[in-house]
């Protein structure tokens, strides 16, 4: 309705991936070259598993690279991987335009037939790549057969490439032992991570200019407003600014401001569909920053300074519950389980908003007693308010459901409502979250809390106040003790010399790159907090409990 208005010649934010569209940041440049690279000779008929959050572009860049694919390249493109094994054969075979008539019923003749074509392939000098959109949705035993597919080879070299995109819930799935195989083949990995703040504001113009603009109507503020509100995401970007569009349309502005954006995105996360008021006192008033508080890690003392000894953000010894450290607590606490053990009713209702400000500082008292330290609340709200001598460090983040899962610790949401409001989650169970701190815990549906939360979060942790910002080569002492401590129990363990030389910082970027961090070979507050998780044994985030 606005194109005219604006001078358009087409939707300048549509939510359909069009390459005409792309825009490639940094991050996205680095990604198309790993599938280009998937697709190429540098793939040498392995994995290339590119992942990202919903709706960061991974869809867009696949166009992208169905429009750059090398001359004498096949590609057969699956997007519905919703499939049985012998399907999936099927549906490869038909993208590569095999006959399977006398075939369908028989995985063996679906594989006989593919390897003809693919020594055919070879002979003509072509490559043939299958390339496998929203690949997180594979069962294990497509995956498996995935993976059978790339024995097909000659004396020399491997006759077919497999490009994996998906979601991160893709990596969760190829660390199961009975992909090891699989995930032992992938040779280029990468994860797109969403934009940053300069990138959003060339994000807008660049899509406004395409659609034929010749001025970009977003002022600097509404850009901003953008980035705050969509967290960087492309496509909630286009959301937001699409009705953001419309609704300068109607009042006859020329400009969209940054009151605009923010109506706009009110609209979008709250729609009618959507208000849905929970009855909880504590959940009608959020608004802008969700706060995921890390549980407690078991690394000897309580992290904090004892007499005579240098105070370190984890001391390097075994692992110890929380009540072998602490065998006296507070005999008011209730813990999780003590309050879980009774079935916990769902209830909705509206709140005032005098108990959402009460709730503000309960929610970081409860998070001060998941870590076992009820005196811990004001120092755990200052750190996350960037004091860094509070004893604890915390680190803002973004993600999905699944990315808080794999944390496996506690969080504290932020929910888009009238008025900043935070949400300590305990739990997560498919449809079901444990919220509340220990005097209040609910069960809720996921939906009733989805609809309020845009992905932000906090992850707060015990750390000492002389602890680096930055570790990196050649640094030494305490810090880089505890980081090889911690990096021998990851997923994938470091087994070299304790140091942190050339070899852990190879190492360290190999990790990054699993994780979905910038892979720079630095331990910064990000990638401190990923190696820490698999030293932490409580709290953890449940993922079961009586309702």
């Amino acid at each position: 309705m606005y194109l005219r208005y604006f001078g358009l010649n087409e939707t300048p934010f549509s939510i359909t991936p069009d390459p005409a569209f792309v825009f490639l940041s940094p991050r996205h440049r680095d990604a198309l070259a790993h599938l280009l690279y998937g697709i190429g000779q540098g793939g040498s008929g392995g994995f290339v598993q590119l992942t990202g959050e919903v709706g960061t572009g991974k869809t867009t860049l696949c166009r992208c690279l169905l429009e750059q694919i090398p001359e004498g390249t096949r590609i057969a493109l699956l997007l519905n991987p919703l499939v049985t094994p012998r399907e999936l054969l099927a549906a490869v075979s038909e993208e590569l335009q095999i006959d399977i008539g006398n075939s369908i019923d028989s995985t063996r003749l679906l594989v006989d037939g593919l390897n003809r074509y693919l020594l055919e392939a070879h002979g003509r000098g072509e490559r043939v790549v299958v390339v496998i959109d929203e690949a997180q949705n594979l069962s294990p035993e497509a995956l498996e057969q995935v993976r059978l597919l790339t024995n097909l080879e000659t004396s020399k070299e491997k006759l077919l490439q497999i490009v994996l995109l998906g979601q991160p819930e893709l990596r969760e799935l190829l660390q199961r032992r009975s992909l090891r195989q699989l995930a032992q083949r992938i040779t280029a990995r990468y994860h797109l991570s969403p934009l940053g703040p300069k990138d959003t504001h060339l994000y807008i113009r660049h899509r406004m200019h395409v659609a034929g603009a010749q001025r970009n109507p977003f002022k600097r503020g509404a850009m901003n407003a953008l980035y705050q509100r969509s967290q960087g995401i492309p496509r909630l970007i286009n959301i937001i600014a699409d009705r953001a569009l419309v609704a300068a349309f109607a009042k006859e502005r020329m400009d969209v401001t940054a009151s605009m954006v923010h109506e706009a995105a009110n609209e979008v996360q709250l729609g009618e569909h959507q208000v849905r008021r929970l009855r909880w006192p504590w959940l009608l008033g959020a608004a802008a920053t969700i706060i995921v508080v890390l549980g407690v890690m078991t690394w000897g003392d309580r992290l904090f300074e004892s007499p005579g000894t240098e105070k370190v953000l984890l001391e390097t010894q075994p692992v110890v519950s929380l009540e072998e450290q602490q065998p006296t607590e507070d005999p008011a606490q209730t813990s999780v389980e003590e309050v879980i053990e009774a079935p916990v009713e769902v209830v909705l209702a509206d709140l005032d908003s005098s108990w959402l400000m009460d709730h503000q500082g309960r929610a970081w008292q409860g998070l001060a007693y998941l870590w076992k330290d009820p005196a811990a609340a004001f120092a755990i709200q200052a750190a996350c308010n960037g004091d860094n001598s509070s004893g604890y460090a915390c680190l803002n983040g973004q993600g999905s459901w699944s990315k808080i899962q794999r944390l496996g610790l506690p969080v504290l949401l932020q929910l888009q409502l009238e008025t900043p409001s935070l949400l300590l989650l305990q739990g997560i169970d498919r449809d079901a979250l444990l919220v509340g701190s220990q005097d209040e815990l609910t069960t809720v549906s996921k939906d009733s809390v989805e609809s309020r939360w845009l992905g932000s979060y906090l992850v707060a942790w015990p750390q000492a106040d002389g602890w680096p910002a930055v570790v990196g080569r050649g640094s030494g002492g305490a810090a880089v003790a505890t980081i090889m401590e911690m990096a021998g129990r990851v997923d994938v363990p470091y087994q070299g010399e304790p140091v942190f030389d050339v070899a852990f910082e190879y190492w360290l970027k190999s990790f990054q790159a699993r994780n979905g961090l910038d892979a720079d070979g630095i331990v910064g507050r990000n990638t401190l907090l990923h190696l820490m998780t698999a030293s932490i044994d409580e709290p953890k985030l449940l993922t079961s409990w009586e309702r």
